[in-house]
């Protein structure tokens, strides 16, 4: 069945990703998971603070432990009465004149309000000697300063980063509610490809997307099964995606998605399920099929290496998002001057393979990382971003400012 959004036109990114955002439902099913699990998965409740963060007055540094109401004259000596240690707290109450050695962390003494780093006094045995620039109530950190009890500490969703992870312990939750992962199929298509080991006959390719895919799909939110190659027969393509699609919520293939004899993929897409989409306005990566198998969401990518990567990126990636309840992220973009003449023709948003860095006057320049063929994988190995040029933009010379979007947020 075809979709009425449906056109043998080529589509933009912004146009497929509205599509994708209409025609998706985010996961509903939850589970629970302990702390060790719960890095980068979707948090599908929120959680509260059963406590106040922190707890107690405490130091926020090694020194003594006084009250202001000590400071008549400067500079002042006071008595050190005790000390207060991290997980062994002072157990006295501070008297006019008297002190207590205090390290970071531990209870601050009933009957004291400021605390002075330990490098600002000198001790004479328990005779301790404070400078004349003391400040009052500094170095406390108070009760609920962080967190109040009964605030939210998470909403949801949101994916849990490591320092959501270690808000969590602080507040003695151990266990959180996630979105369960996504199920996802993937496989190759086409009489070409040979598995690595195996000797190349004539006209064979090491089938490389697989490997990249499963790189890509690396992700706790994920349950991810390799169905491995599948020739250019569209009978058992037809009965590998009916059978996937039983046990999945999203098949990626790879190849077969262009208009050859053997490329059997929107055909089969159309006859067994939904084509929402076909043939985006990218390069590389315009033969691009989304589609629906019963319950089971379909992306059917090109074949050519590059492709598959800047697809998987722009428009697999928000989608896998979206499923898992999390809001699509703008990528980062940023200008910087071009230093390579870039060919480009008008008519389709390109994606080429840069190398940026940031120059010593903070300014940021890019150049090419080699040739752009939607199967040179060198240069992409090479690069460290994409070099974005809108549908209208032509070749592009040296000099002129260009858009770049990071691979790494580290260069």
């Amino acid at each position: 069945m075809t979709n009425q959004c449906y056109s043998n036109s080529l589509i933009s990114i912004k146009d497929a990703l509205d599509n994708i955002k209409a025609a998706l439902s985010p996961i509903e099913e939850e589970e629970t998971v302990n702390l060790h699990e719960a890095l980068n998965r979707t948090l599908a409740q929120p959680c509260t603070a059963p406590f106040h963060l922190p707890a107690f007055p405490n130091s926020s540094m090694d020194g003594y432990a006084f009250n202001s109401a000590d400071i008549k004259s400067t500079p002042f000596t006071l008595e050190q009465v005790g000390i207060s240690w991290a997980g062994k707290p002072f157990t006295g109450e501070l008297l006019a004149g008297q002190c207590v050695r205090i390290f970071t962390g531990a209870v601050l003494p009933k009957g004291a309000d400021s605390v002075v780093m330990q490098e600002h006094v000198t001790a004479s045995d328990q005779i301790i000697h404070f400078p004349g620039n003391v400040q009052a109530t500094q170095n406390i950190r108070y009760i609920g300063e962080d967190v109040r009890q009964d605030d939210c500490l998470l909403a949801a969703p949101k994916q849990l980063s490591a320092i959501d992870l270690g808000l969590l312990a602080s507040a003695g939750i151990y266990e959180v509610r996630v979105k369960r992962r996504i199920r996802i199929a993937f496989f190759s298509t086409g009489d070409e490809l040979s598995a690595i080991g195996n000797p190349l006959a004539a006209g064979q390719i090491y089938d490389s997307n697989r490997y990249t895919l499963a790189a890509l799909l690396n992700n706790p939110c994920y349950t991810v099964t390799d169905l491995g190659v599948i020739r250019d027969n569209k009978a058992r393509i037809h009965a590998c995606l009916l059978d996937a699609a039983k046990s999945n919520d999203v098949i990626i293939s790879t190849g077969g998605a262009s208009v050859g004899d053997a490329d059997f993929i929107k055909e089969i897409l159309a006859e067994i399920g939904q084509v929402n989409f076909w043939k985006l306005a990218i390069k590389p990566g315009k033969p691009l099929a989304f589609g629906r198998i019963q319950a089971c969401y379909f992306f059917g990518l090109p074949g050519n290496p590059i492709s598959v990567i800047a697809t998987f990126q722009q428009i697999v990636t928000p989608a896998l998002r979206q499923l898992s309840s999390l809001s699509n992220r703008t990528p980062l973009r940023f200008k910087a001057i071009c230093q390579s003449p870039l060919r480009k023709q008008a008519g389709r948003q390109e994606f080429q393979r840069g190398i940026v860095q940031q120059t010593e006057n903070g300014k940021f320049a890019v150049i090419s990382a080699g040739k752009q063929g939607s199967n040179i994988l060198s240069a992409s190995s090479r690069a460290n971003c994409y070099i974005v040029l809108t549908r209208e933009q032509t070749n592009v010379e040296v000099g002129t400012e260009v858009l770049v979007e990071p691979f790494s947020l580290f260069l």
